[in-house]
């Protein structure tokens, strides 16, 4: 897999992670995620994936 598809998608799923993670707090209102114990052990499960993933694109494109 090419080095900025692991970025992007690193990106795309700290963000969402993140989001996902304070509508499960309570931090964000207006969605049916919005204070589940669910979004909330989900969006830090997808940000840790979302890291791993910028520093795996990180690391290939200093290899090159």
């Amino acid at each position: 897999m090419k080095t900025w598809v692991f970025v992007a998608l690193g990106v795309v799923l700290v963000l969402l992670g993140a989001l996902w993670s304070a509508q499960g707090f309570g931090y964000v209102t207006g969605s049916f995620m919005t204070g589940s114990k669910l979004w909330a052990t989900i969006g830090p499960i997808v940000v840790l994936l979302g890291l791993w993933s910028l520093v795996t694109g990180v690391r290939r494109a200093r290899s090159r």
